[in-house]
């Protein structure tokens, strides 16, 4: 009954996570990634009770239907979320805790050829930006959060935010579960700095004006301050 319990709560999760839900009719045609967690129960279910070709079928036909590919020996927990879901990998030794969203895109790959732990394990309440890339036998603590197309090596504290190639710790607070589009861009805002950084120091040049360069230390403690809030 308890398996049935926690399918249950699969199929209730557009519903308590994603205000573009209106009814079953979107459930049963626009939620890929409810029904490929789902379609996992069942085939984990048979992997572990060493029914491994059965359960590699069925994950097999679910990856075809849903478009996100959840090796059976994957262990999810409960409340799991993959919003939009194509392009979603997650590898056989990968563990996912309660109350994770994942968002399009997210690999969650090994780094190694070993019959070993070598896939990443996200603890509970973790949220992983679309395109994100977690790779290799480590832990993001919980309720961290990882951004877009960020590509994630180390392990993660909890309550920390990491973004970039490779990733990188730029805070530590605590957000609710959804707030994805609080998740700072910081190679955008990166290259921003840069760009007006650079037209600042040639128009000093250009006008040999000592002045325009107080424009650049002004910028320089705005944007110091920017990353300070991150924390």
């Amino acid at each position: 009954m308890e398996f049935f319990k926690i399918i249950k709560e699969d199929f209730n999760e557009p519903k308590r996570q994603d205000p573009a839900y209106n009814s079953f009719v979107d459930l049963f045609f626009n939620y890929p990634g409810v029904w490929a967690i789902v379609n996992h129960r069942f085939a984990h279910f048979l992997y572990k009770k060493n029914f491994k070709r059965i359960a590699r079928a069925i994950s097999g036909i679910s990856k075809f239907l849903t478009g996100v590919d959840i090796h059976p020996g994957a262990t999810i927990g409960r409340r799991v979320f993959i919003d939009h879901a194509t392009g979603t990998v997650i590898g056989e030794t990968a563990i996912i805790g309660n109350e994770v969203l994942l968002y399009q895109g997210v690999t969650l790959g090994g780094v190694s050829l070993e019959k070993e732990k070598r896939h990443p394990t996200l603890e509970n309440g973790v949220v992983v930006g679309a395109g994100a890339k977690v790779l290799g036998n480590i832990t993001i603590g919980k309720n961290s959060k990882i951004g877009a197309n960020s590509v994630v090596v180390k392990d993660v504290p909890a309550n920390s935010t990491a973004v970039g190639i490779p990733a990188k710790i730029i805070g530590s607070k605590k957000e609710k579960p959804l707030s994805h589009n609080q998740i700072p861009d910081i190679n955008k805002e990166l290259f921003l700095y840069l760009i007006e950084r650079i037209c600042i120091l040639e128009d000093a040049l250009c006008k040999d004006d000592i002045n325009e360069l107080k424009k650049d230390k002004k910028l320089e403690e705005f944007y110091k301050a920017y990353l300070n809030s991150l924390k």
